[in-house]
């Protein structure tokens, strides 16, 4: 597992900031607490095949978020507390889990209605 990171900052001739990422990482929802909606952020060092997925505090998943190839980069994912079948879930703790190459990291979350 690689838990440093390393980031390199560079402006091209369009002005544009660019970040390389060289480490996988999940970052914190934000808001936390959230309602109604809240925002997941990870970042890959490379091209990787990515399953963001939401569980609840039974361990069952209620919502996959990604899955899929992703680019390396960080990424971004909105999450509207509703589960696979777009209902809305109660108040409550659920956790968010990354898996992508040999990274897994899992984080939690409160969604308060």
């Amino acid at each position: 597992m690689l838990n440093f990171k390393s980031t390199i900052s560079s402006v091209d001739g369009g002005g544009k900031e660019e970040e390389l990422v060289n480490s996988y990482q999940l970052f914190q929802n934000y808001p936390n607490p959230f309602n109604p909606e809240t925002t997941i952020r990870f970042s890959i060092p490379h091209a990787s095949f990515v399953e963001l997925s939401v569980y609840n505090v039974l361990g069952q998943k209620i919502r996959t978020l990604v899955s899929g190839r992703k680019e390396q980069g960080q990424h971004n994912v909105i999450w509207n507390g509703r589960d696979e079948l777009g209902r809305q879930l109660a108040s409550d703790i659920y956790f968010y889990r990354i898996k992508a190459g040999n990274f897994t990291e899992t984080k939690k979350l409160l969604l308060l209605r």
